[in-house]
């Protein structure tokens, strides 16, 4: 299958800070979703990918254009659809007005036609019923499909997501959800997040990244295959488990290196992510390479 984005050393600096560290991966259609602590570079690298900020080394091509090009850059704009962490919305915007006025942007100039997609898009993430409302009206999870909507405004190729779910209630978490399998049909989408369970429920692949690398690359039960045989049950905290945590039904469940004769527990995708990053950065007890887990 010919991947949608490939991409070859990339290296980003800020200052002194190494944000992307020789980063290479090919994405194909389908959801894949993009793992990693606080600072592992998630974010710099979409924005690299969305064209946002250029690489200092490296290259990278999206549906066969480079955006190392003006011509190439602009062409890879017209394909793609970007959620930034933090859309930045003009309160006195309507959801329509917003929506509408991206796609300016994206130069659908035709006014009836751009009208007809802004609609399209809207009833798509649920919204036709508010699309009038000033968003300072409408509530977080609504304004976040508001993002949504003007990202597949012209329908594109290329969707990347920085971290959609984040601050939403389980409700609002579930739609979403929907939403993003839904946009994963026939497209590349490139999901960043904290959890975990939105890469199960997902992706069909998964991309751990930290301090500015790429760690993992893999099926999502390739991942969770990093802790078969790592993770047990104990009426005790087990003291030599790297983590161990109080479950609901009042046992511990550890992770790490099981004593003999452990009652081993099927283990989840996070905790493949927190053996891979424990393998990485080698954190003791209750931390994994930076992530924090609750032990």
């Amino acid at each position: 299958m010919t991947p949608t984005v490939s991409a070859s050393g990339l290296s980003l600096h800020f200052g002194g800070t190494r944000a992307l560290d020789d980063v290479s991966l090919r994405l194909s259609a389908g959801v894949t979703g993009l793992l990693g602590p606080n600072g592992a570079g998630k974010t710099t690298l979409l924005r690299v990918l969305a064209t946002a900020v250029p690489a200092d080394r490296g290259v990278f091509t999206v549906l066969g254009h480079d955006p190392g090009t003006s011509r190439g850059r602009q062409e890879v704009r017209r394909r793609l659809g970007y959620l930034p962490q933090v859309p930045g919305f003009h309160p006195d915007f309507t959801a329509f007005e917003f929506v509408d006025y991206v796609a300016i942007l994206k130069e659908l100039t035709d006014r009836t036609a751009r009208h007809r997609e802004v609609r399209r898009v809207l009833d798509e993430v649920g919204l036709t019923d508010v699309r009038g409302k000033r968003l300072r009206k409408l509530s977080g999870g609504m304004r976040q499909r508001t993002a949504l909507a003007a990202a597949l405004v012209g329908d594109p190729a290329f969707l990347v997501l920085d971290e959609p779910t984040v601050g939403l209630d389980p409700e609002q978490r579930m739609r979403f959800r929907e939403l993003i399998a839904h946009a994963g049909e026939g497209r590349t989408v490139l999901l960043s997040t904290h959890q975990t369970e939105d890469v199960a429920m997902l992706c069909n692949r998964v991309v751990v990244m930290t301090a500015g690398t790429v760690r993992f690359d893999g099926t999502p039960a390739e991942l969770t295959a990093q802790a078969g045989g790592r993770v047990w049950s104990s009426a005790e905290r087990d003291p030599g488990a790297k983590a161990g945590w109080r479950t609901g039904l009042g046992t511990y469940r550890n992770v790490g290196d099981p004593p003999d004769g452990a009652d081993l527990l099927e283990p989840t995708l996070e905790d493949g992510y927190l053996l891979t990053l424990d393998g990485i950065g080698g954190g003791g007890a209750g931390s994994f390479g930076g992530a924090e887990v609750a032990a």
